[in-house]
């Protein structure tokens, strides 16, 4: 005896769910509605079974195939048109033509004893039995009546409460004789309940009601989906569930890694694959699908993830349905009845409120409140590059596929032919991603230069000789989960803002140049890097008196790729030097800010210990540089900035100074005092590159770190401003605490406020309007300048939907009260 599986109805209930995926691959507890159906056929000897598909058709042949790995034999009747219930088996006549056969849907979940329906039809000798089912509310069913001998005595589709006159419904599983066919028009839409079965009581057909014990669900709407989770895990119905019962109601299937300090309060699912970390609450009837993740802090009651779900720290998620491959990023809450599509992006600290429908490949935007349903426009806006290149978290949002396209598009904008310098940190996700992005070069007819790892310094060097650009992965500083894709020109610099929208435009509209078989690029790996490097680095800067001073200095390279040229460059300095922390270490490619503070201490304490002139500590890829002075006190990045300012003018006495304007105004006074030049520039870093390459620039610098030594590179290069500090140093001979105590303190303070992007624009009309007749800088955003000196400056952020406030005043409190009063500016413009 065959079955057939009807799977072709749209579900248009349903939707955003079924806007990319047909119903019957909706997952339950982790497994298509549909294979829970034909499991159950196989429990009751049906294992030959044709299925009738419509909508979405080869998404359901290609997830089911033959049938072999169910052990059975599926075939497939393809409906050009909706046919109707009656229509679409109508349309597998052939198959079905020699035998009794049973119908069932593909989009119910059930557990009805189908083997006693079978003996029930065939003892009662009807053209049709009707599998029936008990229900409190049958206003979406067809009600039917039977007598005492179970034969059927009338049907009514979908009544009112008036016409309600039973609590017995279809079901839409039949068994049928093969000569019920000729009551069915061939290629037309014709239904069971509303036209067959009318005409077969009509004409004393016998057709009989069944009436099933057991769970049946129609899951026809977000309500009874969500129901049909929950009935699974109670164990209302006798479906299987993969994977091991760890606690009473907990399931864990094959592969998942669930933290030790998550709290799992079933009844509950946690699919193959999937990984859940500390401090994460899962309550019951939450379905967690394949490979999801679920980060830190995380809060989920009654939710239902699809596969390939990721959900950041501190999200929050109550009676919601999340689509596959969709983002939740950090803090965002979702909250009851919500539904959000495949392949959504819903940003940091966004709400969505509740029975609000996101549909699918849409982009909620970070701080967005979502009170209403996301079908046509995109609540959001996409942006490819950040502040540095392209970053966010691997295997998320920077993915091999997306690591492709991006270097192909890159590529698409360089000539056939061209050499492209290849460089990463010493993670493991970026060497693995940056062979993609050398796969996707050497195919767009581009020769790769791969110096593999390198500090970010020396690849910009490397870049600058001879290549047409350079592309560096690296993980995102403090962010160990993230990477940044960073994208430099023939100089070594980041690209500017015009090429990075030439790049955007390119991968856009994807359209990538792809080489012929006799262009595909070559690949090479250039040797003495590192020579190179240190040997053009020691001729640019001046090491005057540096062997002759006898300076002690500790350096701590962070475990990172700044290590790799210290020992070739410390030798030929000539300096007395102690190297700590100079190991690759892959497991931690970045630090947290509390780590790194750690770390500064631990370093402040051995060079007080060690009677050292002063400490220096490296970010792990080299282009950045902290200080400790000589008594082993921390020397702040944005007070580090003014110490090297004043070294560098002091000895200079002429010449420009790069800062961003961020920058306190004390480092007016301090190049003033010296007979330079501040020349103010914006945030990006590419504009301090363009003005580190003016030959009247002596120095640059960004207040976290970054410093720009010209006369060597006109990029951020932590190795460079180390052997500059120690020249300057060992020719000044004062210390670093003397020089910092002759600087006056600056007191400037941030704050970053959420502004959805619609209202940018409005915000930054509010501020200047808000200005009136005070000076107003618009080198960057807009800076305020008030009478007595103090200034603000707001910013949008370029990249996500925050906007930027600095401002400084004589001391802390007055800076404070500057910052309030333009805070509560930005706030109400962005209401």
């Amino acid at each position: 005896m065959k079955a057939v599986v009807m799977a072709g109805g749209e579900g248009t209930r349903l939707r955003p769910m079924t806007s990319s995926m047909p119903k019957p691959l909706l997952p339950v507890a982790n497994r298509p509605i549909m294979e829970h159906v034909l499991r159950l056929l196989k429990r009751h000897g049906l294992n030959e079974t044709v299925v009738t598909v419509q909508f979405l058709a080869s998404l359901v042949k290609n997830y089911f195939g033959d049938g072999e790995e169910l052990g059975m034999e599926l075939t497939y009747a393809n409906e050009e048109k909706p046919l109707g219930t009656a229509g679409s088996v109508k349309n597998a006549e052939e198959a079905l033509k020699d035998d009794t056969f049973l119908v069932i849907s593909g989009d119910a979940l059930t557990d009805f004893d189908l083997t006693d329906l079978i003996n029930f039809h065939k003892e009662k000798g009807g053209l049709v039995t009707v599998c029936l089912t008990r229900v409190p509310n049958p206003l979406e069913f067809g009600i039917t009546i039977v007598d005492e001998e179970g034969k059927v005595e009338r049907f009514l589709e979908k009544p009112t409460w008036g016409q309600v006159f039973s609590d017995t419904v279809n079901t839409g599983i039949y068994v049928m004789e093969p000569e019920v066919f000729d009551y069915v028009e061939a290629d037309v839409s014709v239904d069971w309940s509303g036209d067959v079965f009318p005409q077969l009581m009509k004409e004393g057909k016998p057709i009989y009601g069944y009436i099933a014990e057991g769970y049946w669900e129609d899951v026809g709407t977000h309500e009874s989906y969500v129901k049909a989770q929950a009935d699974v895990l109670e164990g209302k119905v006798d479906v299987e569930l993969d994977g091991f019962e760890i606690s009473p109601g907990v399931w864990v299937a094959e592969g998942a890694e669930v933290h030790p300090d998550a709290v799992l309060r079933g009844p509950l699912y946690i699919g193959d694959y999937a990984k859940v970390e500390a401090d994460v609450e899962i309550r019951e009837h939450t379905v967690v699908g394949s490979n999801v993740v679920v980060k830190a802090g995380a809060f989920l009651h009654k939710a239902v993830l699809h596969d390939n779900v990721y959900i950041g720290q501190h999200s929050n998620l109550r009676g919601c349905v999340i689509g596959k491959n969709t983002d939740i990023m950090r803090a965002a809450r979702i909250e009851d009845g919500a539904v959000i599509g495949d392949e959504c992006l819903v940003g940091e600290e966004s709400i969505v409120q509740g029975n609000v429908r996101v549909y699918p490949f849409k982009t909620i935007e970070a701080g967005a409140f979502v009170n209403t349903s996301v079908i046509w426009e995109s609540r959001g806006q996409a942006h490819l590059f950040g502040a540095r290149g392209v970053s966010g978290i691997l295997n998320v949002e920077i993915t091999p596929e997306l690591a492709v396209r991006l270097a192909g598009a890159y590529a698409t904008t360089l000539k056939k032919g061209s050499t492209v310098t290849t460089a990463r940190d010493h993670s493991r996700g970026a060497r693995a991603l940056k062979r993609a992005v050398i796969s996707a070069l050497q195919t767009s007819a581009i020769d790769v230069r791969d110096l593999e790892n390198v500090p970010l310094p020396v690849a910009r060097q490397q870049t600058a000789r001879g290549s047409a650009g350079g592309i560096m992965i690296r993980t995102t500083p403090g962010v160990p989960d993230s990477v940044d894709i960073m994208f430099f020109d023939g100089r070594g610099a980041d690209l500017s803002q015009g090429s990075q929208r030439k790049l955007d435009r390119v991968f856009a509209r994807q359209e990538y140049r792809r080489a012929f078989p006799g262009e595909i690029g070559d690949l090479h790996f250039p040797a003495s890097v590192f020579d190179s490097y240190t040997g053009s680095l020691l001729r640019n800067v001046d090491t005057t008196g540096v062997a002759e001073s006898g300076l002690k200095v500790v350096v701590d390279a962070s475990n990172g790729s700044a290590g790799l040229v210290l020992p070739s460059l410390l030798g030929k300095l000539g300096v007395d030097s102690l190297t700590i922390n100079p190991g690759l270490d892959e497991s931690r490619p970045t630090e947290t800010a509390d780590a790194r503070r750690s770390g500064m201490v631990r370093l402040g304490e051995i060079v007080a210990s060690a009677r050292a002139a002063f400490g220096v500590r490296f970010d792990p890829v080299g282009e950045r540089l902290s200080l400790v002075d000589e008594k082993g006190r921390i020397i702040e990045d944005d007070r580090a900035l003014l110490v090297m300012l004043d070294l560098v003018a002091a000895e200079r006495r002429s010449g420009r100074v790069a800062l961003p304007v961020t920058t306190t105004r004390i480092a007016e006074q301090v190049a003033a005092y010296h007979g330079t030049q501040v020349d103010w520039t914006t945030t990006s870093p590419d504009d301090l590159t363009r003005v580190g390459r003016e030959e009247s620039t002596i120095f640059g610098g960004d207040g976290r770190g970054g410093f720009i030594v010209p006369e060597f590179s006109s990029v951020f290069d932590g190795t460079a401003a180390f052997v500059r500090l120690i020249g300057l140093v060992a020719r000044t001979q004062l210390t670093l605490s003397q020089i910092d105590a002759r600087i006056p303190r600056a007191h400037v303070l941030k704050r970053d406020l959420a502004t959805p992007w619609a209202v940018k624009g409005l915000v930054m009309r509010r501020v200047v309007e808000a200005a009136g007749d005070r000076f107003v800088d618009t080198t960057d955003g807009v800076r305020v300048v008030e009478t007595d000196g103090r200034w603000v400056m707001v910013l949008p952020d370029r990249a996500e939907a925050v906007t930027h406030l600095w401002a400084e005043g004589p001391d802390d409190a007055s800076a404070q009260a500057l910052l309030d009063e333009w805070s509560s500016v930005v706030d109400s413009a962005g209401r």
